[in-house]
């Protein structure tokens, strides 16, 4: 495995892991408003 590759992986994970603390704070916001 080289090291682009794991940059790319990295990379590809974080975005990921973004995505999901976004959605978390979304649903937890709409269970607020209720």
């Amino acid at each position: 495995m080289s090291i682009s590759d794991a940059l790319q992986l990295m990379l590809g994970f974080g975005t990921f892991v973004v995505a999901l603390i976004a959605l978390v704070v979304e649903l937890i916001k709409n269970q607020q408003k209720k």
